[in-house]
């Protein structure tokens, strides 16, 4: 089986991101669903290689398992307004599932949280260092072993080809451009929700609520990424960037757990503690400016951006359309 989407950085993100190029293609008219059908079936498609690849070692596979059922349910939940209950179902259902394999995330999460402050000087020796990655990446066979079940296997199996059959099912060839724009306009607002007023005292769980948010809408700026490739592709690194930081600041917090007493960790908490809030606070600041870019215009502007993007697209105009800016501005009485 040749392998179309893991491990290389370019190939995870066409999932949806080349799918995404024919979805722009199908804007013609209004309608986008064509598209949409075509990135959900690639998304599958990823997550059956992660079950079914014997190259793939635990770690291989789990992560590009949850990789692909992040894209998926990015997917549903921009499809829940115009289908309803039935996509939000498989969403909920998808969330359920990648529960299983939340204990080997938070030992990953460790690790690249130690590789993080090990950009500092650490205040111990490479064979306390050692030691440390050695535990992890224990904790973390285990958690694999214990969550990337033959049982879990099947039950992703099924679930994937119970999706399949619903995509088939879906009227998505009717879907048309305007409603899956309110949707992302509605992540869009959900995540600009989410930002803390206090960056440096958030909690870590208001941190993770806007991570999820900014995510799921990452996944969505790809099916409108073709529209005006030069403008959305710069707006959907800073998505992009945004959720690195916010993501370094989730693997922090775990590292940070696993130093409590009687953790797989206590003996290094007072050493790792100073080093883990430096970081923390370098990655909110980022995070940050970045949020005060990305969501610098208000939900009504930003559905105006993507409703212009469409219009040029669709007039098969090579002039650009207006910035996010000029959009707000003709608005403004």
């Amino acid at each position: 089986m040749v392998r179309t989407a893991a491990r290389n950085p370019r190939a995870l993100r066409n999932s949806l991101g080349k799918a995404g190029q024919k979805a722009g293609r199908a804007t013609a008219g209004g309608y986008f669903g064509d598209g949409l059908a075509i990135a959900a079936r690639a998304i599958l498609d990823d997550a059956r290689i992660a079950l079914t690849d014997d190259r793939l070692t635990d770690a291989e596979a789990v992560h590009d398992l949850r990789r692909a059922f992040k894209r998926w349910r990015s997917l549903m939940r921009l499809l829940t307004g115009p289908l309803g209950e039935p996509a939000d179902r498989m969403r909920v259902g998808a969330r359920d599932l990648m529960r299983a394999l939340s204990s080997s995330r938070d030992a990953q999460a460790a690790l690249d949280a130690l590789a993080d402050v090990g950009k500092s000087d650490l205040p111990f020796s490479a064979t306390s260092r050692k030691t440390i990655e050695t535990r992890l990446t224990h904790l973390r066979g285990e958690a694999e072993a214990a969550g990337f079940t033959p049982e879990l296997r099947r039950s992703a199996t099924h679930y994937i080809e119970q999706a399949a059959l619903s995509l088939t099912q879906w009227p998505l060839a009717a879907l048309r451009f305007d409603a899956i724009a309110d949707e992302l306009t509605a992540t869009y607002r959900r995540a600009r929700r989410r930002i803390p007023a206090h960056w440096l005292t958030a909690d870590a769980d208001t941190l993770h609520e806007l991570r999820k948010r900014v995510v799921e809408y990452r996944h969505q700026l790809e099916l409108v990424e073709p529209l005006q490739p030069r403008a959305a592709k710069v707006w959907a690194q800073n998505a992009q960037r945004l959720r690195g930081q916010l993501g370094a600041c989730q693997d922090l917090t775990v590292l940070e757990s696993f130093t409590a007493l009687r953790g797989p960790l206590a003996p290094w908490r007072s050493k790792l503690l100073p080093l883990i809030r430096d970081r923390r606070e370098h990655h909110l600041n980022a995070a940050a400016r970045l949020a005060k870019l990305l969501f610098a215009q208000k939900p009504k502007a930003f559905r105006a951006w993507i409703g212009a993007l469409q219009r040029a697209r669709d007039d098969g105009t090579d002039q650009t359309p207006p910035s996010r800016r000029q959009v707000k501005t003709r608005q403004t009485p």
